[in-house]
């Protein structure tokens, strides 16, 4: 009778075990579902308004399209890499657009939480608060740091889907339009469907002021859809990739070598009045390690 309990705990701790590592697999295969060449609808809309101010003036209604192409860059134990590229223009001549990148991070405990005006605050998590979990780290079109959240992957009634609430600055359709906020609070869900995925999102504008406490100025609505097509309609973006990889290899090797400072982070919006990525654009400069190094460094404070 004695050897029977060690007997029933160790078949347990094989069960409980097992069952984490199949879900594991699902998370995995969940995410890399993304990848791939895609259809594109964008879709936002402000909700509600609440300023007081009768003279406001809501953003306009955004309905956009396009093609992308989801690069799979790092596929390993804990974490998967995907390029987002968008191919603009006319198919006889596409431009190729680096867009966002997002990386994810199984029971990740360092985050950067963006705070306001630049400032992401790096924050350490105990391991508990993220057993099972994987952190999605956003970044802009130069690999800087943009919003990062972390959560579990969820497979239930045949779906799968991710949702976080975290902090971001202000997407590139709002801030070249807007000064009147500086965060936006992101609710993010992401879900695979049987044609794609879809990035579902219920976001607060927020004005955040130090000494003073969050003022929500209006929501918006977000519902991107991504449709698979045939990898052959993205030829032009995997051309671009394979050509500049390298390149873009040596830039988020710079960032991780900031990132794993494990200190606040306060970027420069600007130097000699140009922002980060119209240097990384140039196609003839800053293709090396010596170029690219003390670029990046010259924006961090």
């Amino acid at each position: 009778m004695k050897r029977i309990f060690p007997l029933v705990a160790a078949a347990l701790f094989l069960s409980v075990n097992l069952h984490a590592q199949n879900k594991k697999k699902q998370d995995q295969q969940a995410i890399k579902d993304m990848c791939g060449c895609y259809k594109v609808n964008f879709n936002f809309a402000e909700t509600f308004e609440y300023s007081g101010d009768s003279t406001y003036v809501p953003s306009k209604t955004k309905h956009d399209r396009g093609l992308e192409w989801v690069q799979l860059v790092e596929d390993s134990k804990d974490k998967i890499s995907m390029q987002h590229l968008l191919i603009v223009g006319p198919s006889e001549a596409p431009h190729i657009v680096k867009h966002w990148r997002q990386d994810w991070e199984f029971e990740n405990t360092d985050l950067y939480v963006y705070d306001h005006d630049n400032k992401w605050s790096y924050q350490s998590l105990p391991k508990s608060e993220v057993k099972g979990q994987w952190t999605q780290k956003v970044f802009q079109v130069d690999d800087s740091p943009r919003y990062e959240g972390t959560a579990t992957w969820v497979h239930v009634d045949g779906k799968s889907y991710w949702e976080n609430t975290t902090t971001a600055p202000l997407p590139r359709r709002e801030y070249t339009q807007r000064s009147d906020y500086n965060v936006t609070v992101r609710r993010n869900r992401h879900e695979i469907t049987a044609s794609g995925w879809i990035h579902n999102q219920d976001n607060d504008k927020l004005v955040r002021e130090e000494g003073k406490e969050d003022k929500v100025l209006a929501q918006e609505k977000g519902y991107n859809t991504y449709v698979k097509v045939v990898d052959s309609m993205c030829k032009a973006a995997q051309d671009y990739w394979n050509t500049n990889q390298a390149k873009w290899a040596l830039v988020r090797a710079k960032w991780d070598d900031v990132f794993a400072r494990h200190k606040d982070l306060y970027l420069q919006e600007k130097v000699d009045n140009k922002v980060l990525f119209k240097y990384l654009f140039d196609a003839e400069k800053y293709q090396t390690a010596e170029e690219i190094n003390p670029l990046i460094e010259s924006f961090v404070k």
